[in-house]
């Protein structure tokens, strides 16, 4: 597979100012914290203003990558070139693709002073190799799920490739404030597990934290274990135990976190895997698509 940068095309235009390619890119951005991952710029605002919030929470790095596919710089089936080929109707070529991603984040880079030393870097080519390349050292991206093919295939090889821990911007504008007030769903398995571990920096930088346990068990296991998992990582917080009652368990989490003013969610995802997820409305899948809080997760 060839995910060669693109500044490889003799035929590329100038270079923009904050624009950065892979060879010159991977020195600044490798040691950073959180990746801002654009992929679509309808939603690039909302993915770096998160991926701000979620650095400046730890004192840490930010970084900023586009990824896109392009089928003249990847090895694959002749039917998935054609498929990327006939993106280029609706979509637009992968260079203008890119050219909006970057427009996009030189208006946001506008809004500050302190965001003009951040860099766009660029990987074009097969898109999987392009997200391990710009994510593998990151412990936090940022990234949408919904929006364009570049957008949607991302996200599924961030979460399921990669195993990262993800933020998926929600559905409604952000509202800013992310760790504010912090909601975990809860439920005693790796999954869940998995996420509070890979995410204890920002929970322990959060104003409030509240662990949700939905239709516990009789001997109640979820809260016992919710506590336990809070004291091994040093984190305080409230653990609140709740029935589903004739809601499905992702409406009962959307429905406390709007009673408590939350202002993100963090829980252990896709426990049947995406097409399942998909196919059954299960808690993941109703999260990423009705929430109005940012969604962040681990699979």
């Amino acid at each position: 597979m060839n995910d060669a940068p693109a500044n490889d095309n003799p035929r590329k235009p100038p270079v923009k100012a904050g624009v950065i390619f892979a060879h010159q890119a991977r020195q600044v951005t490798v040691h950073a914290d959180v990746l801002a991952l654009l992929s679509d710029p309808a939603s690039a605002q909302p993915c770096l203003d998160i991926a701000e919030d979620a650095a400046r929470a730890i004192h840490g790095a930010m970084a900023v990558a586009h990824v896109g596919a392009d089928p003249q710089r990847m090895i694959a089936a002749p039917e998935e070139i054609d498929l990327q080929m006939l993106r280029d109707l609706a979509e637009g070529s992968p260079h203008e693709r890119f050219e909006r991603v970057a427009r996009a984040f030189e208006d946001w880079k506008q809004g500050k002073p302190s965001r003009e030393r951040l860099l766009l870097d660029d990987c074009r080519g097969d898109l999987n190799r392009c997200v391990t390349t710009e994510a593998h050292e990151k412990a936090l991206v940022v990234a949408p799920c919904h929006g364009n093919m570049d957008a949607r295939d991302a996200f599924h090889a961030l979460v399921f490739n990669e195993h990262k821990l993800v933020v998926a911007p929600s559905v409604d504008a952000y509202a800013g404030n992310l760790l504010g007030h912090v909601v975990i769903g809860w439920k005693p398995d790796d999954r869940a597990q998995g996420a509070v571990a890979s995410a204890r920096r920002w929970l322990a930088a959060a104003d409030r934290l509240t662990v949700l346990c939905v239709n516990d068990k009789p001997d109640g296991s979820y809260q016992s274990t919710a506590r336990e998992l809070l004291d091994q990582l040093g984190l305080d917080g409230d653990v609140v135990a709740i029935s589903s009652g004739s809601r499905s368990v992702g409406e009962a989490i959307l429905d406390f976190a709007k009673s408590v003013n939350a202002t993100c969610l963090l829980i252990g995802a896709f426990k049947y895997g995406y097409f399942l997820e998909l196919l059954l409305g299960r808690v993941t899948y109703y999260l990423l698509t009705h929430s109005p809080h940012p969604l962040i997760m681990k699979h």
